[in-house]
């Protein structure tokens, strides 16, 4: 039986009451914006599931982060995981539909590990199907809430299937978002890309900056850039 829980190195994260556990592309996501940050930023995470991304962030800023959590199951693990760590003063979390809900401020930086598959094969379990697939929040609809609730110099990111990240680019080009970096992630260099990891502002630029992330090497250890950019974080590292 899998563990209820994750352990990094400062936090654990507790998913036994949640469909989507913690997984290494949203860890990525979580390690790689820190840095793209203002250190006393406002943030929302739209879909915060168990707080991971939330948590990440907070470890490395001092920004005041804001989650919102539609599943009440998630919800409840949620408030748990935000409340046992050393920057619960900095975190609030909200049960809601984002696509409804009324934020009390308008976000510097806005995160989502959004459902990814919105015309594949639907989970027959009602939560994994709001967790995975975007029946209730598609990205056409998650743009418009990101440009609802962003300041107008505020940026976001997001974590896409790979496949998708075009058909999401071009969303957010009409929202009047640029896209500044893309992060392309493989498992091996044997891999095709199954990630991408967008970086937008309101800044308009006419090239994005191209970069690419290797999980694992051929021998399967993990490669140096996966070590520089999770060793915060991962227990073992």
């Amino acid at each position: 039986m899998a563990n209820t829980y994750f352990k990094f190195k400062q936090f654990t994260i507790h998913q036994d009451r949640v469909a989507m556990k913690v997984c290494t592309d949203a860890c990525i996501l979580g390690a790689w914006f820190p840095a793209k940050m203002a250190q006393h930023a406002t943030v929302l995470d739209i879909g915060s599931g168990t707080g991971l991304l939330m948590m990440m962030l907070a470890q490395r800023t001092q920004a005041e982060i804001h989650g919102i959590e539609i599943d009440m199951d998630a919800y409840e693990q949620l408030k748990e995981n935000t409340s046992q760590n050393d920057w619960k003063e900095r975190l609030k979390v909200f049960h809601g539909d984002a696509r409804s809900f009324q934020f009390p401020v308008k976000y510097d930086f806005i995160i989502s590990n959004p459902p990814f598959f919105e015309n594949d094969l639907l989970s027959t379990d009602d939560r994994e199907q709001v967790a995975k697939h975007s029946k209730h929040l598609t990205l056409h609809a998650l743009i418009e809430v990101i440009a609802a609730n962003l300041q107008p110099q505020g940026a976001f990111g997001i974590l896409l299937p790979y496949h998708r990240w075009e058909q999401f680019n071009k969303l957010a080009t009409q929202q009047n978002f640029s896209l500044t970096e893309k992060l392309i992630v493989r498992h091996t260099p044997n891999h095709a890309p199954f990630r991408a990891i967008l970086h937008y502002t309101r800044n308009h630029q006419n090239v994005a900056t191209d970069l690419q992330l290797t999980i694992q090497q051929e021998k399967g250890v993990y490669t140096p850039e996966f070590v520089a950019l999770l060793k915060d974080y991962y227990l073992y590292l």
